[in-house]
């Protein structure tokens, strides 16, 4: 099946189409990581998106039941150098293109992804197409890409969020509200291992609803798309603004920036974003760095940052913001993701000093002293 791929900047890639026949429109991203295929393509926050992988031989593990992030395929197409045909793993039950071809997403192989990796760094984030149809005209498709919206321009969060609050049998104790503002599974794992009830609360959730669960504290979860959209600022910072000042809230990612922007910082976005799992981070008050897994196209301006906001971690290639910290409010937050599947387990102990803060019945957020990490990843 004959696939082309369509740029803005007037780039055409020919190529094999697999999975589905159809077309779609996107912006096109890249992700560095060596593994977890399905967990990205299953990840809400890569709703809008074209992947490229930059790894050159993608699905040799098939398809697994237990590594999906969400019930469904999130981005909107997927480019790589190979698409393997006959994966080999115990576990496995389809092969990627079968796995495309269920969700209604088109792939394309045969592509040079490294050389368009080092376009898109040098250009940026591009708004792109995949195509399997030949009565398309590449220059009708090209009208097309360059007409749309960004979209992130669209209300991507709505889309991938939970319509109603679901609360979620635990093994702990306790009651967290998890906003889900596009929440990977492995998140909602990992607060189940740790509290009795986890529920899912819609992006649009007003205050009052989440007050009436009796919760002990408040999660924010990673997401899609722009965090200043019109909606988030209407309904979610809002909802937060009031939530944050009465209970232990922590964020991650997308959550991370609306947080932010509650406290009055600005968001802005990274010319080609952080998507892999070796971002190195370095928290200012212990010095320590970690490795981690991460997948944003924002982040937060540091020039922005109030009195009462300490920047307690920064990203050791860029310096971008990763951390953040309330010095009265009872509010942390990270860019990156400690729940991280695939990827390194530096960090998951951010949700064990979670734990343990609302068990203390909260107050301020906690500091990390300088081995408590090395005591986590010891211990994992």
């Amino acid at each position: 099946m004959r696939a082309r791929l369509i740029l803005e900047d007037g780039t055409v890639v020919e190529g094999r189409g697999f999975g589905a026949s159809a077309t779609r429109f996107g912006e096109l991203v890249f992700n560095t990581g060596m593994s977890g295929y399905q967990e990205a393509l299953t990840d809400p926050s890569y709703a809008g998106q074209i992947l490229m992988l930059t790894y050159p031989l993608v699905g040799n593990y098939g398809i697994s039941p237990e590594y999906y992030e969400s019930p469904k395929v999130q981005t909107w197409g997927l480019v790589v150098k190979e698409a393997a045909k006959h994966p080999s793993h115990r576990s496995s039950r389809m092969t990627l293109s079968d796995f495309l071809l269920e969700h209604n997403v088109p792939g394309i192989e045969g592509v040079d992804t490294r050389a368009l990796t080092v376009k898109t760094r040098t250009r940026g984030v591009m708004k792109a197409a995949i195509t399997t149809e030949d009565g398309l005209t590449t220059e009708e498709i090209l009208r097309r890409v360059r007409e749309m919206p960004p979209p992130d321009k669209e209300n991507l969060v709505a889309q991938v969020s939970v319509q109603d609050i679901t609360p979620i049998k635990g093994q702990g104790e306790g009651r967290v509200a998890l906003i889900d503002t596009g929440v990977k599974e492995n998140i909602v794992r990992n607060l189940q291992r740790r509290f009795g009830t986890v529920y899912k609360v819609p992006w649009n959730a007003t205050a009052s609803a989440v007050e009436d669960l009796r919760i002990d504290g408040i999660f924010m979860s990673n997401g899609p798309g722009d965090p200043s959209h019109p909606d988030i600022l209407r309904y979610t910072v809002p909802m937060l603004r009031d939530l944050m000042e009465k209970y232990p809230t922590q964020g991650i990612c997308l959550g991370h920036q609306l947080l932010a922007i509650a406290y009055g910082l600005k968001t802005y976005k990274l010319k080609f974003g952080h998507r892999g799992a070796n971002q190195p981070v370095k928290n200012l008050e212990t010095g320590r760095v970690y490795i981690t897994s991460q997948n944003h196209g924002f982040a937060v301006d540091p020039a922005s940052c109030p009195e009462d906001v300490i920047i307690t971690e920064v990203n050791a290639n860029d310096g971008t913001v990763e951390g953040l910290r309330h010095r009265k409010l009872p509010v942390l937050s990270s860019q990156y993701h400690p729940e991280a599947c695939p990827g390194p387990l530096d960090t998951e102990f951010l949700f064990d000093r979670y734990k343990k803060w609302l068990d203390k019945g909260g107050g301020n957020a906690p500091t990390e002293s300088a081995d408590a990490g090395f005591r986590a990843v010891k211990a994992v």
